[in-house]
């Protein structure tokens, strides 16, 4: 079973940028009406990044350790999807990745209905793994459901 366990901290300043290694455009919407169920057990999300896109689907329970699976799918019925089938707002972002030690930093730079948000995440191995935290990592907000993508469709930054 492919399980993510990813740890999401907010940033406090904008130092980590000049430590950036490649930055991705990123556009993203979701397919299932149960985003917006209480009682939905996964998210449905299609998403180009540059030149690729996929077809996500991920365990609707929040926290540091989801179910996921990730397929490639073609870049113009991506689009078709985005443009037809996905609900609005979309998300919009730029994502910054940043290498340190063993591990890549993602920041993403959040645009549109979530301007000024910054959100960094790293993934992990295990649940209690180390790993070094730079400088400019603010607070940790794994276990706050509002900095989720599939949350911040719902409930914008903007309306915060």
């Amino acid at each position: 079973m492919p399980v993510e366990i990813e740890r999401k901290f907010l940033v406090k300043d904008d130092s980590w940028f000049k430590q950036v290694n490649r930055s991705t455009r990123i556009r993203q919407g979701y397919l299932s009406p149960g985003i917006f169920d209480a009682s939905a057990r996964a998210s449905v999300r299609v998403r180009i990044e540059d030149d690729k896109a996929n077809i996500n689907i991920k365990s609707a329970t929040l926290g540091m350790r989801r179910m996921e699976y990730e397929y490639e799918i073609p870049v113009v019925e991506a689009k078709e999807m985005l443009d037809n089938l996905c609900g609005q707002p979309q998300i919009d972002k730029n994502r910054h990745l940043i290498r340190q030690g063993q591990h890549t930093w993602e920041v993403d730079e959040f645009f549109g209905v979530n301007a000024g948000l910054y959100v960094a995440e790293i993934e992990l191995a295990t649940e209690d793994e180390d790993f070094e935290k730079p400088g400019w990592l603010g607070k940790e907000v794994t276990e706050d459901p509002r900095y989720y993508n599939v949350n911040l469709v719902k409930h914008p930054y903007k309306d915060w």
